[in-house]
């Protein structure tokens, strides 16, 4: 006769003679019902004819790796046959409105399996001939909870030299406790059986490997305000560098424990100890560096009795678990405090090489000027922005003209740029109506950008000299009067004029700005690229 570890196994061996034991599984060397559950090898044509048109599929997932001690999750999802779905009552119907040939009638449902159609003459209570099939492979009975009629299938795990078994629907999910399962890679198999009359049919099987470590694992994001690239690992100098540090802890097993951060930044600025999971540093100096953190947990648990054979030179107990060769071998320090209890202490590490070179930091709009136009380009205003930036030369210089809120683009323009000595550039922008926009100007080069933005208001007027934009922050969005903002400007904010070539017309429309210093907005490299206005040399 065969045994579960038969069924279940799917041809996989396992050197291992003796587990330790989970809890609510059942070894594998228990006897299976092969009458009541037919067993089929792979590639058994009987395996094409276990459902109605064509054949159901199982999708096993896990939530992994998972520190011992915790809960780690299987979620077994069934995929139908094209056009079938399970309805409320548990039975598998033809979708309404699918692309396979209607039914002969839309005024009803036709179903593929209405799983109570073999019970309607006499019912569950009344047919004791039927209650002798409502057991599982091991002959224990099902549970009788409310809605157990709507689970028509059965499902049988398998992992670690052990089973469970449950009845389901078309999805179920169950977790398992790996205190007793061993540090390493193992297999979840899982075989799903749809009920019938006389018999349970095998319907699909699913494999899934799962990982159980004594490490804590952790993934760490890293973010920095100017990096025009977040996935090289290339940051920019004296800018901060944001991490953040992620715990896969799905089971909340830890959400008990004293948890600490050791960061090494790695550039001779030595070891912080946070307790938040984000930080940030600032690097100082270009070149290469490796940065490791250290997560340490210490968890909370039940003291264990020390036996009187084990010699205790400390405080510390210390309790180990051997298990076969292929096993890992998992070794729990344990500190007994009278106030406290016991507690596990469990790391995590991460590592990774970052480089840091020079980048843009800060880009700043120092004037603003019209320019006097034709009779026949009157109808366009033209404004010329000059613009700043500190530290590295930029390659490209993006203008994002948007409503007032500077939530909505209403044009970008893109071009390349050469800059040799200092970064002081005059951009060139077309409004074609008055009004008020919201500017962004973006300089970048290949690692790095920074943004300077501005609010305008662009009027059909007449006036002559040069005009000086008013720093304000955006927050205040407030139109000051003439004399409060000229004493604003002069107190925050000194300019430089701009050199005017010969010739040019310097008469200019009626303009009034209003700029902000915000730079929490980025705007990607791949903008669309119009070609921007040129008249005179020097001018983008």
């Amino acid at each position: 006769s065969l045994g579960f570890q038969d069924v279940l196994s799917h041809g996989r061996t396992s050197a291992a003679t003796s587990y330790r034991k989970l809890q609510g599984w059942s070894s594998d060397q228990n006897k299976w019902n092969e009458k009541l559950y037919p067993f089929w090898e792979e590639g058994d044509p009987r395996w094409k004819d276990s459902w109605k048109d064509g054949q159901v599929t199982a999708k096993l997932d896990t939530d992994s790796p998972a520190l011992v001690g915790s809960n780690v999750t299987f979620v077994v999802t069934l995929q139908f046959p094209k056009c079938q779905k399970e309805d409320n009552d548990g039975n598998i119907i033809y979708e309404r409105n699918c692309t396979r040939d209607p039914p002969a009638s839309q005024d009803q449902q036709v179903y593929v399996y209405n799983w109570t159609e073999w019970i309607d003459n006499c019912g569950w209570e009344n047919c004791t001939s039927n209650h002798s099939h409502d057991v599982f492979p091991d002959g224990r009975p099902f549970p009788h909870y409310p809605g157990w009629r709507k689970r028509n299938f059965v499902y049988v795990f398998h992992t670690f030299g052990q089973y469970y078994q449950r009845t389901g629907r078309s999805s179920t999910t169950f977790s398992v406790n790996t205190a007793n399962i061993t540090v390493g890679k193992h297999v979840m198999a899982v075989s799903i059986y749809r009920r019938g009359h006389s018999t349970h049919i095998p319907i699909a099987r699913a494999s899934a490997v799962y990982v159980v470590t004594d490490k804590i694992p952790l993934s760490v994001t890293m973010f920095q305000k100017h990096d025009r690239n977040i996935s090289d690992s290339i940051f920019i100098k004296d800018s901060p560098v944001t991490f953040d540090v992620k715990i896969h802890d799905p089971s909340y097993y830890l959400n008990n424990s004293a948890i600490s951060y050791k960061w090494n930044f790695g550039d001779g600025s030595g070891l912080f100890v946070a307790s938040s999971s984000t930080t940030s540093h600032t690097y100082t100096l270009q070149g290469n560096f490796t940065l490791n953190l250290t997560v340490q947990a210490i968890i909370p648990v039940p003291c264990k009795p020390v036996t009187p054979t084990a010699p205790l030179p400390t405080s510390a107990v210390t309790t180990g678990a051997s298990f076969n060769s292929d096993s890992s071998t998992i070794i729990e320090t344990m500190e007994d405090s009278p106030d406290e209890g016991c507690h596990i202490y469990r790391n995590g590490y991460y590592g990774t090489g970052i480089s840091v070179i020079e980048g843009i930091l800060e880009v700043n709009i120092i004037q603003m000027t019209t320019i006097q136009m034709t009779e026949s380009q009157a109808e366009n205003s033209l404004v010329d922005f000059v613009v700043t930036c500190q530290e590295s030369l930029p390659t490209d210089v993006c203008t994002v003209v948007s409503d007032p809120t500077c939530q909505v683009s209403k044009s970008v323009v893109c071009d390349p740029v050469t800059v040799k000595n200092e970064c002081l550039l005059t951009i060139r922008r077309a409004f074609e109506e008055p009004g008020t926009y919201c500017i962004n100007i973006t300089l970048g080069d290949d690692t790095s950008q920074a943004l300077a933005s501005a609010l305008i208001s662009v009027n059909r007027g007449s006036s002559s000299g040069t005009t000086e934009g008013v720093f304000i922050f955006l927050g205040l969005l407030a139109v000051f009067a003439a004399i409060g903002a000229f004493i604003l400007y002069k107190r925050y904010k000194q300019y430089k004029p701009i050199e005017r070539n010969t010739g040019q017309a310097e008469n200019q429309e009626g303009l009034t700005t209003y700029f902000s210093k915000f730079k929490a907005i980025f705007f990607s490299s791949n903008t669309e690229r119009n070609p921007l206005l040129k008249g005179k040399p020097g001018i983008v």
